[in-house]
């Protein structure tokens, strides 16, 4: 069953919509760890408003939001076709780890 999102929201730091008239097209979640830690989740812009700076300004307000709420540091997780867009958007390459823990590793 999927999560409901008002369960999500209401564990985050905050989240930021942009909208066209009364209409959300695109949205990030700023989740954080209860310290200095924030984490965009989910920043998403629907295909008709995609390549207009929508997502770009979304990033922006989260890190505004996440800073006024007084997070130190503001991570994000991509796919590599996604490098150049949050590079653009003044975040920078570090090493991380991984356990995709939907995978049975017993075997």
């Amino acid at each position: 069953m999927p999560p409901r999102f008002a369960d999500i929201l209401s564990r985050s730091l905050g989240h930021v919509g942009a909208y066209d008239g009364e209409t959300i097209v695109g949205f990030v979640n700023v989740a954080w760890d209860g310290g200095l830690h924030a984490f965009l989740l989910d920043t998403c812009v629907h295909p008709d408003f995609r390549r207009r700076g929508v997502a770009t300004r979304l990033v922006s307000e989260a890190e505004k939001l996440a800073r006024q709420r007084g997070a130190h540091w503001l991570h994000v997780d991509f796919e590599p076709h996604l490098a150049d867009f949050y590079r653009g958007c003044g975040f920078r390459p570090t090493a991380a780890g991984l356990i995709d823990l939907g995978q049975d590793r017993a075997g």
